[in-house]
């Protein structure tokens, strides 16, 4: 996506930052103000049904005001590239906040809870799922978080697209029931609010790896609490229950980090009395080098080469309430009832598989002769075609390459 220099009406300065479903950009509008536009991608932009959820989305958004999120100011679904307008918070996100500082305190991690419970809250009354929490859209603003970054993601899931190299949500943050493609609630953000909460304590809450470990991990493995204080430990928990019924809603969380009627703050404003700033010393220019004796006629310029995009590695993870099935460049892995077989591919003779309804079945040769299956049922027989084609691609990338 080419850089804008005008989006609507507003002057672009900067990338503030890019994703799969678009890029934002910090612009400023006619009168000054500084405001952060998302554009969506050229791919979406062509889909008529994620327009017209783009529109409805927007206007959702419009109503999910005050200090928990940034609001929206301006859209427009009908531009050629569909974009949202939100007014600019300045301050870090969560994510550099940790990098930077460190992991928060107990009575931080309580402030930061129930910030984002109250700001989930205000959301999923306007009939708004966020489907992305996590520390990179969430700004650590002066007068507390901010909940960034929702509307798009909806209409994507809410269009049935995929968008090269993305899913909806973020690997390791994203509830198990988006890993498997269900229905999404907004216990969905609970999860992810649990996840947030892990991460800021200086944990990770599937650990590191591929996208499609880690949504593997979120559906068959519990999350790592152990950075967690001890006295946050339950509540996060859960946040974390892989079934979406039994996690707690917003408001049972608010009760749980407000129990003592005390929220600390995150931030302690400090009156600052500004000092002059020393005048910049003028630099001292040295005197040109004298021309070479002999001039060439015609100065060639080299020719920049840019380097080709990186093409992104074809990768599988297909799974149902049992089993999981993940292929990639190290191998094929079988999870059956909870147990994992791992196997690289100069262990792999033969790959072969078979469908029936919506039930896929992988068959993997081994090179000392061992045979072994795995069977996933698919949700729709479009999730099924789906997997046949990324296990076929998988293959071709890595066995036929050995």
């Amino acid at each position: 996506m080419e850089r804008m220099e005008h989006i609507g009406t507003y002057a672009v300065e900067r990338v503030l930052g890019e994703g799969g479903m678009g890029i934002v950009y910090l612009a400023r509008s006619r009168g000054g103000r500084a405001v952060a536009v998302k554009v969506a991608r050229p791919e979406l932009a062509r889909d008529p049904v994620f327009r017209e959820r783009f529109r409805a989305e927007v206007d959702s958004a419009r109503r999910v005001g005050g200090f928990h999120t940034a609001p929206v100011v301006d859209a427009d679904p009908e531009s050629e590239t569909p974009w949202l307008a939100t007014a600019y918070i300045p301050g870090p996100t969560l994510s550099d906040l940790v990098t930077t500082r460190g992991p928060l305190s107990e009575p931080a991690l309580r402030s930061l809870g129930a910030a984002l419970a109250e700001a989930l809250q205000a959301i999923h009354q306007c009939g708004l799922v966020h489907r992305d929490l996590k520390p990179g859209n969430i700004v650590m603003a002066e007068d507390g978080p901010r909940v960034l970054d929702f509307g798009i993601s909806r209409a994507v899931e809410g269009a049935g697209l995929t968008v090269t190299g993305t899913s909806v949500g973020t690997p390791g943050f994203l509830s198990p029931e988006q890993a498997e493609g269900r229905p999404v609630t907004g216990a969905s953000d609970v999860f992810a609010l649990g996840a947030v909460l892990i991460a800021a304590a200086g944990g990770s809450p599937f650990g590191e790896g591929t996208p499609m470990a880690l949504m593997y991990r979120s559906v068959h493995q519990e999350a790592d609490l152990t950075a967690v204080p001890a006295g946050l430990r339950a509540v996060v928990a859960a946040c974390m229950d892989k079934e979406p019924q039994r996690r707690p809603t917003p408001e049972q969380l608010l009760d749980a980090f407000t129990a003592d009627g005390i929220v600390s703050p995150l931030y302690t404003p400090t009156a600052v009395v500004p000092t002059p700033s020393p005048q910049p010393a003028i630099p001292h220019t040295p005197a040109p080098p004298p021309p070479p004796p002999h001039r060439p006629a015609v100065a060639v310029p080299p020719v920049p080469v840019s380097p080709a995009p990186p093409v992104k590695a074809p990768e599988l993870l297909a799974m149902d309430r049992k089993n999981a099935i993940v292929a990639d460049g190290h191998g094929i892995a079988f999870n059956r009832k909870g147990k994992t077989l791992r196997f690289p591919w100069y262990r792999i003779w033969n790959v072969d598989r078979t469908w029936a309804g919506r039930e896929l079945t992988v068959h993997i040769g081994l090179v000392d002769g061992t045979l072994l299956s795995c069977k996933v049922v698919a949700s729709t027989e479009a999730e099924l075609f789906h997997w046949v084609s990324k296990l076929d691609a998988v293959v071709h990338r890595f066995r036929l390459a050995r």
